[in-house]
């Protein structure tokens, strides 16, 4: 059984990011559907209970809620592998739903900006080797002006909510 969906185009390989990526097998063109995370939902303090066991494994659907899976035998058939990027060629639409955001070369990594999908207390030393790294990445960089201006449309819809909800104060 599997938690998540993956385009044909794509496999799971040893990233030049972090551990595992998932990597284009065949040229993906702007804006096709690459992968689909699946899993159980629940609330922020069950989250945190389960990341004790499985670490990082779920994203964020709503204020309190995430998608993820909840036991250790899941975890695998539950995980994207898209890495972080600052420099991204994946975007999310929707809530669990990541697309193409330009045309894809075979053998290129996909990644996304973790900025994107998650409003949470977090913070990363970035690897991702782009141009333009912010070397440190938090859950509340899709606060930052020049990011929504970047990201504008690529953003789960929940953030899309908040970023709107913010701007209007």
């Amino acid at each position: 059984m599997s938690f998540a969906w993956f385009s044909p185009k794509v496999e799971k390989r040893k990233s030049r990011i972090e551990g595992t990526g998932l990597v284009s097998i065949e040229a993906i063109a702007a804006g096709e559907l690459i992968v689909v995370k699946g899993g159980h939902i629940f609330e922020r303090a069950e989250r945190d209970e389960i990341g004790k066991t499985l670490g990082p494994s779920e994203i964020q659907i709503d204020h309190h809620l995430f998608i993820g899976p909840s036991h250790t035998h899941e975890r695998d058939a539950a995980m994207m592998y898209l890495n972080h990027s600052c420099d991204p060629n994946v975007g999310v639409r929707g809530q669990i739903s990541f697309f193409a955001m330009r045309d894809i070369e075979a053998g290129e990594e996909l990644a996304f900006d973790y900025a994107t999908g998650d409003n949470d207390d977090w913070i990363m030393d970035c690897r991702c080797g782009a141009s333009d790294c912010r070397k440190r990445i938090t859950g509340q960089d899709w606060r930052l002006p020049d990011l929504q201006r970047k990201y504008r449309g690529w953003f789960s819809d929940y953030l899309a909510r908040e970023i709107d909800e913010s701007n209007r104060s």
